[in-house]
């Protein structure tokens, strides 16, 4: 059961991390300029997204922390 957990969790992030940007300036594309129906599912999608977005930009710019040790390139790390 535990691995099971492990995988969805593994597949959501990597889910989110392709597909945040898309479905956070997609959806509202979609919806106001094609005229497409409501859906419950997608606007909690976008939402989540949108709370990703917000994650990052905290992250890099206000808190101005890398996912990089010691705020060294990650590139560079031998």
């Amino acid at each position: 059961m535990k691995s099971v957990l492990k995988e969805l969790y593994g597949a959501g992030i990597i889910f989110f991390y392709y597909l945040k940007y898309p479905i956070l300036i997609g959806w509202p594309l979609l919806r106001y300029g094609l005229d497409y129906p409501d859906n419950l599912i997608m606007d909690i999608l976008w939402i989540y997204c949108f709370g990703l977005m917000v994650k990052d930009i905290v992250y890099k710019f206000v808190l101005k922390k890398s996912y990089c040790p010691n705020d060294s390139s990650c590139d560079s790390q031998k």
